[in-house]
């Protein structure tokens, strides 16, 4: 769904970016509530609202997704798929670095070795493009910190698209109305197939994220990861194929080092995990009277299955 999404935003037009964006905001907040309502989900507001600290990085992760949307918006509809969706490409190289410049984290040879490549793609796609590639540096850059400050509110992600919404509903719906006032609004003016299609941006935020909320708790972390990687993916042969989008040798060179860089990043990601089951494998046998659990016990280790257990 999220790498469809690019086919949705142009069929909002003529409203432009702002308003599609201030009716996303809008619409989410109301499908949210439903959702709330019907799951009864309703004691985390009591809690968080106890925590001034908690409030102020949903503030701060409103606004970062808002400045993520928008953009993402603009760039799909002023025909920058395929840069936008290098964005996304670069998200996991420049989540890498700030968890380095940051949280003070550790990186593995590999990893660092993938930023550096990552960091030479910019370069090569600056060159190609004759100026910085702005908007997919915004959509990283915004989508890694957005993800920064979801990690310190430690907010289920249902309830934190609630509370981020809730805090950009007031300001969205008051540019609405003076859009409104202006007699500039597209939703009232453009018949009831646009005015649905606007109300539809609630729904084309929300069940995507919910679905992924789903999936987070059960599907493993590391594939859940691989799986992300659909997205841009996508996005980028919409840019090419549907939206005919030109893709000269050298930007093909920036996105090929790209492309590298999270070969690396995916290659050493489940190297580490592969390392990490071993270990505990091997822990727990090492203790001795532990129950053997089957999936975790080496082959070599577990004991021989005689002829009549194998053949039941």
């Amino acid at each position: 769904m999220w790498g469809l999404v690019p086919l949705f935003w142009p069929l909002l037009k003529p409203a432009d970016a702002i308003e599609i964006l201030a009716h996303r905001m809008v619409w989410s907040l109301a499908l949210v509530v439903v959702v709330l309502l019907v799951m009864r989900r309703w004691a985390w507001i009591g809690e968080l609202v106890r925590q001034p600290r908690r409030l102020g990085l949903i503030a701060v992760a409103a606004v970062v997704i808002t400045v993520n949307w928008g953009v993402y918006i603009w760039s799909v509809n002023s025909g920058h798929v395929v840069e936008a969706s290098l964005g996304y490409f670069i998200n996991p190289l420049v989540t890498i670095a700030m968890g380095v410049l940051i949280l003070k984290e550790r990186l593995r040879r590999p990893q660092w070795i993938a930023v550096g490549i990552g960091a030479a793609a910019v370069v090569v796609l600056t060159v190609g493009y004759g100026r910085p590639p702005w908007i997919s540096l915004t959509l990283a850059f915004s989508f890694a910190t957005y993800g920064l400050v979801k990690k310190k509110v430690n907010l289920g992600g249902l309830e934190s698209l609630a509370a981020e919404t809730a805090v950009q509903f007031l300001p969205a719906l008051a540019y609405l109305l003076w859009l409104s006032g202006q007699g500039r609004a597209t939703f009232g003016s453009g018949g009831p197939a646009h005015a649905a299609l606007l109300a539809a941006t609630g729904v084309v935020t929300a069940i995507p994220l919910i679905c992924f909320g789903g999936a987070a708790i059960r599907v493993p972390l590391s594939t859940l990861g691989l799986l992300q990687y659909l997205a841009p993916v996508f996005q980028f042969l919409l840019g090419i194929v549907y939206f005919h989008e030109a893709m000269p040798p050298e930007r093909w060179a920036g996105f090929a080092l790209v492309w590298l860089a999270l070969t690396i990043l995916t290659w050493d990601a489940l190297r580490t995990a592969r390392a990490a089951r071993r270990a505990l494998a091997q822990a727990i046998t090492s203790v001795p009277g532990t129950p053997r659990v089957h999936g975790l016990i080496p082959p070599a280790q577990r004991e021989p299955r005689t002829p009549e257990a194998q053949g039941s």
